[in-house]
């Protein structure tokens, strides 16, 4: 055979938002798939969800059931979802309960009812749940060696017939090297839900899948009244990129502070603002996303830390609306805050956010909020999902700001708990020095990859017109450490107190 003559997969949609894109594409049509999985995962769910994203009456879905919970029943919690179309059923989409076949006769007569079924309906998916029930039935009179004959007969007989089928089974991890049923099948989804601490995550895995390269490892999902919905791994990490990285700069809405970065943040870069409680950074990141909205150019804040109408509220006091630009669809809040969530979940809520408003700044606020949000299991990889995010946020042509807290010691000047200031492509520091008994504010740039800027420490105050910076800070040593003291001329280099650090 030619490479010009070679079979050409057709996809399926899985009508599973995500789920696509990790497969590679869609489900290879006529392919004979294991969904393997405790319970609750969400494998029932997902087979019906497959099952009316693509029956029709010409040809339909048979979805066989064997000693598992009945039809009825099963039908009464599905109706719950959105995608499940009770016009359809009998229609597009049949149940046969094959339970008592099952129970008093054996694999051969097992099988000859599921072909007499699938002669007569033509379909184009066959569904049989729970296959698990078949094949423990099936080994306590027969030998493996039969079951395994038994698989391949109806593995044979289902892609003659062109139908996409999927057997559904409760099976462990360890079963996965000696269970035949896996060595047959084309495809192996693996559902899996976590529990962490007083969280719960659900997670997929495309063990097998022949004919495509799917997107390996864990995949979150979440079932909703929607039905599933994937977040993949590379969501955002493919395609082409803007390609508008540093043409212009972006104003942050305080022009001193303009100044201090060279004439503003370069487009495209993400900016991480650190500091202590209270030294400003969400007045900041506020006046940011305001300055966007005054030229015209959409934004997004992610805030984890306070609802949106306690948010909008602040920044009113500032004299900064956000309550009209979100009745315009100029903003979007983004309230993310269940403890649950994981990284792509967010990044999925945020790019598509990002999709719909056409937005071209971002605010995060704030990475510690962020990392609280998160399922305990997700934390422990906070910086490689923080990369990930930043990586496809920026792709988009997005500029983001991102705001994180530093515990003030007074005695270095840290940049970050997290160790993640290689993410961010500029860092303003925030901080307090304490000089002539009073608590005072100091802002410098630390960091800046496309550019020159300023080395001066300016000292700024929150006002009800935001944040205004004032001129340099002279006459002191040790303004780093946040304790400083009168600068000498003639005192040594060890006397100017400690350098900046990460």
């Amino acid at each position: 055979m030619s490479v010009a003559d070679k079979v050409e997969l057709r996809r399926l949609s899985t009508g599973v938002p995500g789920m696509d894109e990790i497969l590679g594409g869609g489900l290879p049509e006529f392919s004979f798939t294991i969904v393997a999985g405790a319970p609750g995962c969400g494998k029932t769910t997902l087979a019906h969800q497959v099952m009316f994203a693509n029956a029709v009456p010409e040809r339909p879905a048979l979805y066989f059931t064997v000693l598992g919970e009945p039809a009825i029943k099963m039908l009464r919690y599905q109706q719950q979802f959105h995608f499940f179309d009770l016009e359809q059923v009998n229609r597009s989409v049949r149940f046969i309960n094959l339970s008592q076949t099952v129970l008093d006769k054996d694999l051969d007569a097992v099988l000859q009812e599921i072909v007499r079924e699938v002669e007569a309906a033509n379909p184009s998916i066959v569904v049989v749940d729970s296959f698990r029930t078949v094949v423990r039935k099936a080994l306590s009179g027969a030998h493996e060696l039969e079951l395994q004959g038994f698989i391949q007969r109806l593995a044979l007989h289902l892609t003659s017939w062109q139908a996409t089928t999927f057997l559904i089974g409760e099976y462990l991890d360890v079963e996965m090297r000696d269970n035949p049923v896996f060595t047959v099948a084309d495809g192996l989804f693996w559902l899996y839900q976590q529990v962490d601490h007083n969280s719960i995550v659900r997670k997929m895995q495309i063990v097998k899948l022949r004919g495509q390269a799917s997107v390996p490892g864990m995949h979150t999902f979440r079932i909703t009244d929607d039905g599933l919905q994937c977040f993949p791994r590379t969501f955002g990490l493919t395609g082409q990129h803007a390609g508008n990285k540093g043409e212009r700069r972006l104003s942050c809405g305080v022009a001193e502070l303009d100044a201090m970065l060279g004439g503003g943040i370069p487009q495209g870069d993400s900016v991480l603002v650190a500091g202590p409680s209270g030294a400003g950074k969400s007045v900041l990141a506020t006046q940011f996303i305001a300055e966007g909205l005054r030229r015209g150019e959409p934004g997004i804040m992610a805030i984890f830390e306070e609802s949106p109408e306690v948010y909008a509220q602040r920044a009113a006091k500032l004299g900064l609306d956000l309550t009209t630009p979100q009745e315009q669809g100029a903003l979007r809040l983004l309230y993310l805050r269940p403890l649950d969530l994981s990284v792509d979940e967010t990044l999925h809520e945020v790019v598509e956010a990002v999709r719909q408003t056409g937005a071209k700044r971002l605010v995060i606020d704030s990475l510690a909020g962020f990392e609280m949000a998160l399922a305990p299991s997700f934390r422990a990889d906070f910086r490689e999902s923080l990369y990930r995010m930043i990586g496809a946020l920026t792709r988009l042509g997005v500029t983001i700001l991102s705001t994180v807290e530093v515990e003030e010691s007074f005695t270095s000047m840290g940049l970050s708990s997290y160790a993640i200031s290689f993410l961010s492509d500029d860092i303003i520091r925030m901080r307090y020095v304490s000089i002539e008994g009073q608590l005072r504010r100091m802002a410098i740039v630390v960091k800046m990859r496309s550019g020159q800027h300023s080395i001066d420490m300016r000292e700024f105050q929150i006002t009800s017109r935001g944040l205004v910076v004032g001129e340099r800070l002279r006459g002191y040593r040790a303004l780093t450490s946040g304790v400083p003291g009168p600068w000498n001329p003639w005192s040594s280099p060890a006397d100017d107190g400690p350098e900046v650090r990460e």
